[in-house]
């Protein structure tokens, strides 16, 4: 038997509770969030959303990412306006990529944000994003695609503890400020 075709498309509303359930496993899974599950629906619909895909198998929604405009002064937010002089009107971060066990190793977290870098891209955003220290597999997928570290910071959890994070920034923007 044959691993189900993974389509990915751009989210709609009732792929909320889908994309919630996914997230709720990936959670038991990898621990991944780290917050947010108590609320899933609002976590796969942050304030600020521009764009969101997710990838379906057979009906199921099986990964998702969002890019969102800046909330705040969150980590890599910061670190890119302090390097580069962007203002927040042109910066994109992509947030609450992750894909259910059951769909890895078929390439669905790349493509997931390839759409997303293509949507950065084609709307001149610089992106950027926090991932936590311990998450090597998001690490290397995001080195592999051309993001490059910009520094690391500390993520506030809902409940005052603190987790480290690496920020980055996407390939296309980390040539303009090189000036290559």
């Amino acid at each position: 038997m044959s691993d189900p075709v993974t389509v990915v498309r751009p989210m709609r509303d009732q792929d909320v509770a889908g994309a919630a359930a996914a997230l709720v496993e990936v959670h038991g899974t990898d621990g991944y969030p780290v917050y947010g599950v108590a609320r899933p629906e609002a976590t796969v619909r942050p304030p600020g959303v521009v764009r969101a895909w997710v990838a379906e198998a057979d009906g199921v929604i099986v990964g998702h990412v969002a890019v969102r405009r800046p909330q705040g002064d969150e980590g890599a937010v910061a670190l890119w306006r302090e390097q580069s002089g962007e203002d927040d009107s042109r910066i994109g971060v992509v947030s609450r990529l992750f894909v259910v066990r059951g769909a890895r190793g078929q390439a669905v977290g790349e493509r997931l944000m390839r759409e997303a870098m293509s949507f950065g891209r084609a709307r001149s955003l610089r992106l950027v994003l926090d991932v936590v220290e311990r998450d090597s597999a998001a690490v290397r997928l995001y080195e592999r695609l051309g993001w490059r570290a910009i520094g690391g910071a500390q993520h506030p959890y809902g409940d005052g503890r603190r987790v480290a994070v690496r920020c980055y920034v996407g390939p296309d923007l980390l040539r303009a400020v090189e000036g290559g």
